[in-house]
């Protein structure tokens, strides 16, 4: 309740609330901006996943490269008799 000096002297008269309809609107608008908030952080979480992968991804690459290379030297100093080798 709020007093109204002005109107109504000294007596006091009820507060008017926000209709029921704001309040549903106001709270549509909230729920809206959380979602959206909750899907941007999915697709970050996502773009974070996708990087990750990346990054593994290409450790295996360099993994392989090294380990074929390994090899070869291997078989390299197989074949290719002891005086040859540095």
């Amino acid at each position: 309740m709020t007093r109204c000096p002005e109107k109504c002297g000294r007596q006091w008269r009820p507060k008017q609330e926000k209709l029921v309809w704001q309040k549903q609107k106001e709270e549509e608008v909230k729920e809206e901006i959380r979602r959206k908030q909750e899907e941007q952080e999915k697709t970050k979480q996502k773009k974070r996943k996708v990087v990750e992968v990346k990054k593994v991804a290409e450790k295996w690459e360099i993994w392989d490269k090294e380990e074929k290379a390994a090899k070869s030297e291997a078989k390299a100093k197989k074949i290719v008799p002891e005086k040859f080798h540095p």
